[in-house]
């Protein structure tokens, strides 16, 4: 990446919007930047159509004046409380706010702001990155006023904070997550003295609400390689504050000289690997947590080392507790990532063995809609050293993909609602709800699941019929 100079920052911003923005600004004498993430994404080349705009002055006006020349396409929202205004435009979202110096007290993240100057915004702003402006008014247009040499930190791919990092860190700590969440998506390094200032305010971050975390730390998953965030968060602590149960997974027991993996690290692979393949936020929030049931489960059997068992279980119980506790959706959504994790194991079962039609007819059921998903998951799961176990594995895979279509395309069973109901039981043997009726629906699922009736009605009729004989039952009619 080049440094830009004044005419090539002016030619990027030769649009139409950004030349009425200039004309507002002219005809009412105000001082008028481009600030933050839209110049940071600028001059990398990144996709944005969020553009945040300092007014030394009075923000809301000029968005009034501003949205009145764009004329009748333009949509105005004035939030004067916060002294801000949002000026819509053909898919275009311009934020103003007036230049402003903020303090901060100790035991709280909201900060007392007061009109300033250029200068003093810049001095509030988060990271170096983000901390430049461009001028927008005619005489200065496209003139690049960077105090904290974020331009080079920029071309050397730094995240590091304009003034001392703790007191940064120590105002707003979310700033932490901000910090870590940049350095993800971006692929830059954490300069060192903002690193430490990460390890020294990271208590801080319990007086930030879940919410806010969570909306950062989606981000960083959401990244195309999310690894390097949690990384980041483990080696500064902040990680141990928010997902303790992911932290626990780096540990390693040796005993009688037989060692488990490293579930931290084998968890963040498969994390990458599904990033590769989805970018649905909730597979990944399965990946992350797939195997946070380890820690409980793990035991030591003499005759074979190491053990986990159950923790697919254990992690699935898990799932609903963790969520509430970090403000994530408590609906379907958490109900799917519970699901996976739960469900995670039963794919490598079965391509560990003769890959069985009931066996496979079983994780359909079980896994329903959500079966691609599973699979997805569980292929990225095999992070195995041994190359021909790994090619194996990823073999009998393809093997349990072509039986699950081949299964649902004869059986129907994703979605699977049996032929025969309940109320249909209880009519043809005169039965109100009881045990009976319960067993029969059981024995006509299991039925069909392994294979021995075809899912349609008259077998499964049948079926019924004569499990209701053996069992003392006689049709009414």
């Amino acid at each position: 990446m080049k440094i830009l100079t004044q005419i090539e920052i002016k030619n990027k911003i030769d649009t139409p919007l950004f030349h009425k923005l200039t004309e507002t600004a002219d005809e009412m004498g105000l001082e008028c930047y481009l600030v933050g993430g839209y110049v940071r994404d600028l001059i990398l080349e990144r996709p944005t159509n969020d553009i945040d705009v300092v007014v030394v002055g009075s923000g809301i006006k000029i968005a009034e004046a501003f949205s009145k020349k764009l004329g009748r396409h333009a949509h105005l929202s004035v939030f004067r409380n916060f002294g801000t205004a949002q000026v819509k435009w053909h898919g275009n979202e311009v934020e103003f706010v007036g230049a402003r110096k903020e303090s901060y007290q100790r035991n709280s993240r909201k900060p007392i702001v007061e009109d300033g100057t250029l200068e003093d915004d810049q001095n509030r702003r988060d990271f170096t990155i983000n901390a430049m402006a461009v001028c927008l008014n005619a005489q200065r247009l496209g003139e690049l006023v960077d105090p904290f040499d974020g331009m080079y930190d920029l071309q050397e791919g730094i995240i590091a904070t304009p003034l001392d990092p703790d007191i940064t860190f120590s105002d707003d700590p979310l700033r932490m997550m901000r910090c870590v969440r940049f350095a993800t998506q971006l692929h830059f390094i954490i300069e060192d003295e903002t690193f430490d200032a990460l390890e020294r305010n990271r208590e801080r971050i319990k007086i930030i609400s879940g919410e806010r975390i969570i909306t950062e730390l989606n981000k960083i998953i959401l990244a195309d390689t999310p690894s390097r965030g949690f990384v980041e968060l483990h080696r500064c602590g902040l990680l141990q504050l928010i997902l303790p149960e992911l932290a626990a997974l780096d540990c390693v027991e040796t005993r009688n000289g037989k060692s488990h993996k490293n579930n931290f690290y084998h968890t963040l692979e498969v994390l990458d690997a599904v990033a590769q393949k989805s970018n649905s936020l909730y597979l990944r929030w399965a990946a992350l947590l797939h195997d946070i049931g380890k820690p409980r489960s793990k035991r030591w059997e003499p005759s074979i080392g190491w053990t986990f068992h159950n923790h697919n279980y254990l992690g699935e119980k898990m799932i609903q507790p963790l969520f509430r506790r970090l403000k994530l959706p408590l609906d379907e959504r958490m109900k799917y990532v519970a699901k996976l994790v739960g469900l995670h194991m039963r794919p490598i079962a079965i391509a560990d063995e003769i890959v069985t039609d009931s066996a496979v007819r079983r994780l359909l059921f079980d896994a329903g809609d959500d079966i691609d998903d599973l699979m997805l998951l569980c292929e990225a799961d095999i992070t195995s050293k041994n190359e021909q176990r790994k090619k194996n594995f990823l073999q009998n895979f393809k093997i349990v993909r072509q039986k699950l279509i081949d299964i649902e395309e004869k059986d129907r069973i994703r979605n699977f609602q049996p032929p025969v109901d309940g109320k249909e039981i209880m009519d043809m043997f005169g039965l109100e709800p009881c045990r009976e009726v319960g067993t029969l629906k059981t024995a006509l699922k299991d039925a069909i699941l392994d294979g021995k009736i075809p899912n349609e009605y008259e077998p499964a009729l049948a079926f019924i019929i004569d499990k209701a004989k053996a069992m003392g039952l006689e049709p009414k009619n």
